[in-house]
């Protein structure tokens, strides 16, 4: 079996999938674009449980696969969804005094995940996860084409 090819790129689809998330948050370094990036994949693994957050780990880019599950305590018990006001404040109450996340954050990051993922994928997986799951991933776009995957 040849290598997957999101090992074989993996810093090629790193460094886009960063520039997308910090442009689209306006932040200036790529240490806060991946400090908001990270908060919001502990504030959504927190709402699901193991197998759950392995499921939507799958169809990452090998990088962001990694970002996802780092650290993930899966004994914590499972989070409710909260309105998106609750759920952008406990992103920027993530590593606090490191944490210069936007408001934004969550959106951006979506819109970034979307453009560097398999949109089918991607689907298929959000669908299997709780209804809640697919509005935290939900992006609102004047064109579709602007979430096509940008590298494949």
């Amino acid at each position: 079996m040849p290598m997957p090819w999101t090992y074989r790129h993996a810093s090629k689809e790193w460094r886009a999938f960063l520039d997308d998330a910090k442009e689209r948050m306006s932040l200036e370094s790529d240490n806060m674009a991946y400090t908001a990036v990270d908060a919001v994949f502990q504030v959504f693994r927190r709402r699901l449980t193991a197998q759950e957050g392995l499921a939507f780990a799958s169809v990452l880019p090998s990088v962001l696969r990694a970002i996802f599950v780092n650290n993930w305590d899966v004994t914590e018990p499972r989070a409710a969804f909260d309105d998106r006001e609750k759920l952008v404040s406990e992103v920027q109450k993530v590593r606090v005094n490191h944490n210069l996340t936007p408001d934004n954050a969550i959106e951006a990051t979506a819109w970034a995940v979307r453009r560097c993922t398999n949109k089918r994928d991607f689907e298929r997986v959000l669908a299997k996860l709780p209804a809640e799951a697919l509005a935290f991933w939900h992006v609102d776009v004047a064109d579709p084409a602007e979430l096509e995957q940008k590298i494949i």
